[in-house]
């Protein structure tokens, strides 16, 4: 069974070591095979994929076991959301169902890096103008995680590869370490969510799917112009 979903699942999309080499802090790593799983476009109910297609949403799972990248921690590609109609971009919703994971923002004018700390339970909300990659930080434990997200756009994967990877690398034995095909940016700063609170403070109570056909709760993934306070706490003031 795959951690945080007792539903049908497809076949997941699979990112390997050789699709990951070009953001890899050591992009020589001899490493190989599978890194991570997703499972994209879930559902529980004809009703509740009939709403998501709906109101434009995707619900996903990602599973990331544990590894070692040449001493790096394991992590996703990296990748930016465009803008919406009105100009805003889109943000995303995450869930941590199983392990811990670090959050790794950075806005796209690199003026704000963010890592955020988040354990089982606790919710991420990406906000607007800000790439991301998710870190299973754990020697022995495998990291997943459900996301709620608009389908209304293509995630940006380019600026991660061209600059090889975010503005900071990870590595296993605690160091941050400045990627150097970036300009200076500021050091990172460091916000923890846990359950039953997002990173930015609020209260947040059920799983992430029980959103799921609560339009009022999920229309910032569509218009997040509408809701600026959904972010507040996560972005640079």
């Amino acid at each position: 069974m795959t951690p945080g979903w007792n539903g049908a699942l497809p076949a997941p999309g699979i990112r390997t070591v050789r699709d990951m080499k070009s953001v890899l802090a050591e992009p020589r790593c001899p490493e190989t095979g599978a890194l991570y799983f997703m499972y994209r476009d879930l559902a529980r109910s004809a009703p509740d994929r009939c709403w998501l297609a709906q109101n434009r949403l995707r619900y996903d799972v990602t599973v990331i076991p544990p590894r070692d990248l040449c001493g790096e921690y394991v992590k996703t590609k990296g990748h930016y959301h465009p803008a919406d109609p009105a100009g805003t971009g889109y943000p995303e919703l995450y869930e941590v169902t199983q392990g811990e994971a670090f959050f790794l923002l950075q806005s796209r004018t690199l003026d704000d890096i963010v890592l955020i700390h988040a354990g089982t339970g606790a919710r991420v909300a990406i906000p607007p103008g800000y790439g991301h990659i998710t870190i299973n930080p754990s020697p022995d434990a495998t990291l997943a995680l459900a996301n709620l997200v608009s389908t209304a756009f293509e995630s940006e994967y380019g600026e991660y590869e061209t600059l090889h990877g975010a503005a900071y690398y990870l590595m296993n034995d605690g160091r941050i370490v400045k990627n150097r095909h970036y300009p200076e940016v500021p050091p990172v700063r460091h916000l923890t969510a846990v359950k039953g609170r997002d990173a930015a403070g609020r209260a947040c109570t059920g799983s992430l799917y029980s959103l799921v056909s609560n339009r009022d709760a999920l229309a910032f993934l569509n218009e997040p112009e509408k809701y600026p306070d959904v972010f507040t706490g996560l972005t640079k003031d």
